[in-house]
This record gives C-alpha cells, structure tokens and sequence, in this order.
C-alpha cells in the first residue's frame, strides 16, 4: 500500500538535521565480494562490510556466513543496540522471541533494543546473512573474542557477554 497519492506527494516527512555540511567528498567506499573474509573461526566467516568505526557511530554492517550446521547464537537480547537480520543465501534458523523459524533467501528479521531473539544454521549447507546493528558497536571485537570463550569461567564469560551488550537467556 503506497503511502502517497498525486495530492500528498510534496509532503514529505522531516529527515534528520544535516550533518554535512561542506563541499562534496570522494568518501564513498567499495568492497568487492571477491575479497577475503575480514575474519573466519570454525565454520563462521564475518565480513566488516561496514563498522562502527567507518559510520561515525551510526550502525555496523557485517556479512556472515555460517557454515553447514554452525550453530549460532542462543536466545538472547541487547540493552544498546538494535539488530537486523537479512538471509541473503540458504537456510538458516531465527528466533523471533516466541519460535524459531527456518527462514530463506530473502526473509528478514529486525529485533529492537531489548528483543529476544537467536541465529543458527542447522542446515547441511551454508548459509549467509547480512547483520545490521544501529547503533553501531564495536562488534568486530565480540566476533573475535568467540574462539576465546572456551577458556573462560562462567562468570568471565558472563562478564565478557555483558561488555558486549548480550545478555542470554
């Protein structure tokens, strides 16, 4: 259903204020699908499309693929940040707070502060998903810090999930 007609199409809601306010740039960034995964561990492979960093703060932009049955993150919420989830190639498993799903190529889930929900691929092929956090996040260091865990004791762990904003069920 279209928001707008011939007589209202001149309305126009209000956009954020400016935060530009210069000469245009050369500031745009390109990434090929052909370079190499910014970071792998097991069966997972994460690329920093976009970080926290490189948005001033605005949102992280991550592809991640998930190997065939990689498992993924149990149920969980964040305080800080929204997530969003876009299946762009196989089957993967989310959780909506109340069920997990299989969703497909092309199915989306978007979980605000708060919002209880999981991955997984439990599929016997890969599966890929573009992650959006707003606001941005040092997520890198999360996904970097899982091959660690195993070496923690639960409350270091629990410790470690907190300064990440994740908090499990």
């Amino acid at each position: 259903m279209s928001l707008w007609t011939p007589d209202n199409i001149m309305d126009v809601p209000p956009y954020p204020p400016d935060r530009f306010d210069g000469e245009p740039e050369h500031s745009a960034s390109l990434r090929f699908a052909t370079e190499p995964e910014d970071y792998s561990v097991g069966p997972m492979k994460f690329d920093y499309l976009v970080t926290e960093t490189k948005s001033d703060g605005d949102y992280g932009l991550y592809r991640v693929e998930l190997g065939p049955r990689a498992g993924g993150a149990a149920a969980h919420y964040h305080r800080a940040i929204s997530e969003a989830f876009y299946v762009l190639d196989g089957t993967m498993r989310l959780f909506d707070g109340d069920k997990w799903v299989e969703a497909t190529t092309g199915d989306f889930l978007y979980v605000p502060p708060g919002g209880v929900h999981g991955f997984r691929n439990d599929a016997d092929e890969p599966a890929q998903v573009l992650v959006l956090f707003s606001p941005g996040a040092p997520r890198e260091s999360y996904f970097e810090g899982l091959s660690h865990l195993s070496k923690l004791t639960d409350d270091e762990r629990r410790e470690w999930n907190f300064r990440h904003d994740s908090y499990f069920l």
